[in-house]
């Protein structure tokens, strides 16, 4: 991170004749999430042409000096909860931050454009938009658009937002439909969806013999048999993640005389709750929890597996959707069919018949012949894999957002 405050002229002349994109994201690595990752992806396109602004976080000094690109972050305090005092303490600070950070960088780069990195914080890049000479772009991801919903003052401001930007930047097609239905707007809106970072597994991931040794070393930690069949869920211990489900169909695979194991790689808040219904279903020696699995560990896991399942559904409580689920397309990059939800974005990751199943989170026939199809069946697990590994390939690239050529997705 620089010192915005003390900043050579002539040093400066010679760095910023090339950055002109500002990226801002209150969040960003070393932290991990499907934001961060989608951000990073975005950079890394054009190092030489971005600048990233975002707040600090634990380890980012590490982190930054071994960037391509220039980044710059403002201090944020731990903050505790507070009855939810917190969180509106830190959602202002980061919008304030981003705020003065956004126009003393101008004053340095005179970059030409901002990216905001999601619908978070939006006053934010609303009022660079009256103070600044610059276009601008939002990227929406799910989550990020439903505050405005809940206040309808937020949701005209959210809108007069979204009408100002030069274009709108959508993880699925999903997300596009969503934010069309819900707000008015007339902005050109793009859909880019995240991507298969393989970097983040690390050189072993392109190994083949690694990668099957590494199938035997994880079934051996867990005492699995070679030949029997492996489900693999990744993500954080979230009820809507759908994890029970999976857990609930194994004793009707088992009674089939499907040799089943679960492994679950993440931690979360219902983690007990899970080892509780386990005990209770008599699974223990079926069901496994990796626990946090670093990403340079996942492509050990995902080798161990023979089919990725990741069953979400609408949690009305947690008022969250999936807005795409990057999982589903990095277990297509080690070859594994996929079963998923027929919900949010994740049909843009997941195509019925080509690289997984789709199911209704709401039917369990659906989801016990979909287990029991892909267990019995060699072969469509082999044919969806491929596919998947075909798909995990396809990226679009965020310049489409400066191309006039192509069409828009408006």
């Amino acid at each position: 991170m620089q010192n915005l405050s003390s900043v050579d002229k002539i040093t400066i002349q010679e760095e910023t004749s090339a950055p002109d994109i500002l990226v801002v994201s209150r969040t960003f690595f070393p932290k991990e999430g499907g934001i961060e990752e989608y951000v990073y992806n975005r950079c890394l396109q054009n190092p030489r042409r971005t600048i990233l602004l975002t707040a600090t976080f634990e380890g980012y000094q590490d982190f930054d000096k071994n960037q391509e690109f220039s980044v710059h972050r403002w201090y944020l305090p731990k903050i505790p909860r507070l009855f939810g005092l917190g969180a509106i303490i830190k959602q202002v600070l980061n919008m304030f931050w981003s705020f003065v950070f956004a126009i003393k960088l101008y004053f340095r780069y005179r970059y030409r454009y901002i990216e905001w990195g999601h619908g978070y914080d939006f006053p934010a890049i609303l009022l660079l938009s009256y103070f600044l000479p610059v276009k601008f772009f939002i990227y929406l991801h799910g989550n990020d658009i439903l505050c405005p919903l809940r206040n309808p003052i937020l949701k005209k401001l959210f809108e007069l937002t979204l009408q100002r930007s030069s274009g709108l930047v959508c993880n699925s097609s999903f997300t596009r439909d969503f934010i069309k239905l819900n707000f008015n707007f007339n902005t050109p809106t793009y859909i880019i969806n995240p991507i298969v970072r393989a970097d983040k597994f690390g050189e072993k991931a392109k190994n083949k013999q690694y990668l099957e040794n590494s199938r035997l070393n994880i079934r051996k930690q867990y005492n699995i048999p070679e030949n029997a069949i492996v489900i693999l869920s990744v993500g954080r211990l979230v009820k809507r993640k759908g994890f029970g489900t999976v857990i609930d169909n194994l004793n009707q695979l088992l009674n089939q005389g499907l040799d089943v194991h679960y492994i679950i790689c993440g931690r979360g808040q219902i983690q007990s709750e899970l080892e509780q219904i386990v005990t209770q279903l008599q699974l223990t020696e079926r069901v496994h929890f990796a626990g946090f699995v670093p990403d340079a560990d996942l492509a050990d896991y995902y080798a161990a597996s023979d089919i990725f399942a990741m069953l979400t559904f609408y949690d009305a409580q947690s008022a969250s959707i999936e807005g795409f689920g990057i999982v589903y397309a990095e277990a297509g990059y080690f070859g594994k069919p996929v079963i998923a939800s027929r919900i949010g974005g994740v049909e843009d990751a997941v195509h019925h018949e080509e690289n997984g199943l789709l199911v209704s989170p709401d039917s369990p026939e659906e989801i016990s012949q979909a287990l029991t199809r892909l267990c019995k069946d060699n072969q469509l697990r082999e044919k969806l894999g491929n596919k998947g590994v075909e798909l995990a390939k396809r990226k679009t690239l965020h310049s489409i957002i400066y191309s006039e050529q192509l069409t828009v997705n408006s």
